[in-house]
């Protein structure tokens, strides 16, 4: 891969060091690299990319996305929009639609990038919801840009959630904050009179892992629901690697290097500050400006920074961390496209199975309690509909997964026969399936860690999204922030805000943090930082550095 190497020692310094070659960690080092600095990240991998890369692991000739396949996120980005990716081979594709929910009895409910398809689609289950549908769309049109940008965009969001309020106006920028708190099974209700309306929020609540009756789980629900309605589900021509080599190639066109099978073991810190790292060889890359790492907070602060430099309240706060469901993955080579008798499936890209509204609530429900779900909800991928790049002409690759308890031992068994009744959902929907199939993979929890460690037990989201740990709860309670006690050292990875989808926000957060601190206004920046970790963690000591101790 273009700029990146695989180096095994170092000792070296930089201005900076970026720990971790997912998507974030590579948008940090190039904002970074724009502003003049020399950046060097280190990737424990074999590859840069994270979740974020592209493989023929099921038969050659069919290329499956390891993590992240459809990045609408991604697409409206301002971060990655900004960085002009398509000039390093970035492109994007689209299925001839974005969304098809199956509902239990072979119905199906689709959303297309046509609103009048939309439409009608919605209409079959309730006259009068294509036209909810189109209210709600018309005013994602006026809301997305300021949206967006407050959401992705530093915390607290003050400039634009000011644009959101002059959108609005104050009494509807009101009804639209009440409306993101409501349960996707809430909104659903009030909104829509239709199952197939419904469906598709609670749907689309579920590519996090807020259950469709948890509060907030409307935000998601219904935000993926505008964005596939608006933009659909692009994928990137090739396979999601694209992102990551366009990162990795932009970033060397400016002297940044990545470099892999270069685990970090240690965050250097002295008098408080952030200095450098050590790998597992031993090797020193000392930093000059700051260290942002792209690895989730506990790896980072716990294991790599160590809790002799942290506050004892965040020490306390990072051992109630909770990362979201675990995930199992099934990847497919099939010979032929899948044979859907509900013919909204055949033209999505992403296609959800497995239960009505009811049975989504009863599948959270499972997963609340640790049970292993009897009847799964899968999100499916069809890629080679969406870009006829991933198989062989005539074929398709494809993938599902599904949710699992995350706190919970798994036997292989019980993975096994989850797998047995994922592919029985499909099959059910699609006779004829299992004949079509050249070769298969199974991940489950413990492969995706292994592939990448920062899917702590499969969790894909780098932590749960509920309200509790979202925001300046996130991803402990505190200022929202990218800066941590230790002065130069930068979260820069899903766990901090506005977390997990492929998007770059944590990353060009980090980024622009580390700026600011070794700007010209450096230290007052820091004073004003210091000031807010006061008031979460406790005291400081003459130097500045918030005390460890309570």
């Amino acid at each position: 891969m273009t700029g990146a190497d695989t180096l095994t020692t170092a000792t070296e310094t930089v201005d900076a060091v970026v720990v971790g070659a997912g998507h974030n960690g590579l948008v940090a080092a190039n904002l970074l690299a724009d502003r003049g600095w020399s950046v060097r990240v280190l990737e424990a991998s074999d590859a840069p990319g994270g979740a974020v890369r592209t493989e023929e692991i099921t038969a050659p000739g069919w290329r499956s996305d390891l993590g992240s396949a459809f990045h609408p996120m991604g697409y409206v980005s301002p971060v990655l929009q900004g960085l002009g990716l398509d000039a390093y081979g970035l492109a994007w594709r689209h299925a001839p639609a974005a969304l098809a929910h199956v509902l239990p009895d072979d119905r199906g409910v689709l959303i297309s990038r046509d609103l009048d398809v939309t439409a009608a689609s919605l209409d079959r289950f309730a006259t009068g919801d294509g036209d909810a549908w189109r209210r709600l769309a018309d005013e994602w049109q006026r809301l997305r840009d300021p949206l967006m940008a407050a959401f992705l965009g530093p915390f607290p969001p003050v400039r634009d959630a000011t644009r959101v309020l002059r959108t609005l106006g104050g009494p509807d920028a009101l009804r639209l904050a009440r409306r993101m708190l409501l349960p996707a099974t809430r909104f659903g209700e009030e909104e829509f009179r239709g199952e197939g309306a419904r469906v598709l929020v609670a749907g689309n609540a579920l590519h996090t892992d807020l259950a469709v009756t948890q509060t907030a789980s409307t935000a998601f629900g219904w935000l993926l629901s505008m964005l596939a309605q608006d933009v659909g589900f692009p994928v990137p021509a090739g396979g999601a690697r694209s992102i990551t080599d366009a990162l990795v190639a932009r970033l060397a066109d400016r002297g940044g290097t990545v470099a892999c099978h270069r685990p970090v073991t240690r965050v250097l810190v002295e008098d408080g500050r952030a200095v450098g790292v050590v790998d597992a060889a031993g090797g020193l890359v000392r930093a000059r400006r700051a260290v942002l790492a792209d690895v989730p907070a506990p790896t980072l602060l716990s294991d790599l920074v160590g809790h002799e430099h942290l506050p004892a309240r965040l020490v306390d706060d990072l051992a109630r961390f909770q990362f979201d469901d675990a995930i199992l993955k099934v990847d497919w080579a099939l010979s032929s496209p899948i044979p859907w008798t509900a013919p909204e499936a055949r033209e999505a890209g992403t296609v959800h199975l497995g239960g009505d509204v009811a049975g989504l609530v009863d599948f959270g429900a499972d997963l609340a309690t640790g049970r292993m779900p009897a009847n799964p909800f899968m999100l499916l991928g069809q890629m080679t509909l969406s870009d006829p790049l991933r198989s062989p002409p005539g074929t398709e690759s494809v993938w599902a997964y599904t949710h699992l308890p995350h706190f919970r031992a798994l036997t292989d068994a019980e993975v096994d026969e989850q797998v047995r009744r994922m592919t029985a959902v499909i099959e059910r929907h699609a006779p004829g399936f299992g004949e079509s199939v050249v070769a298969r993979v199974v991940s489950g929890p413990g492969d995706l860690q292994a592939r990448n460690p920062s899917l702590v037990r499969g969790a894909l989201m780098a932590g749960t999204a509920q309200i509790h740990q979202m925001l300046v709860f996130r991803p402990t309670p505190g200022l929202g922030r990218p800066d941590t006690p230790v002065d130069g050292l930068f979260l820069a990875g899903a766990t901090a805000h506005p977390a997990g989808a492929v998007h770059g926000a944590p990353g060009a957060n980090a980024a622009r943090a580390a700026l600011a601190r070794a700007g010209r206004l450096g230290r007052v920046y820091a004073a004003g930082i210091r000031a807010g970790q006061r008031l979460v963690y406790g005291a400081a000591d003459s130097r500045g550095r918030v005390l460890a101790g309570r």
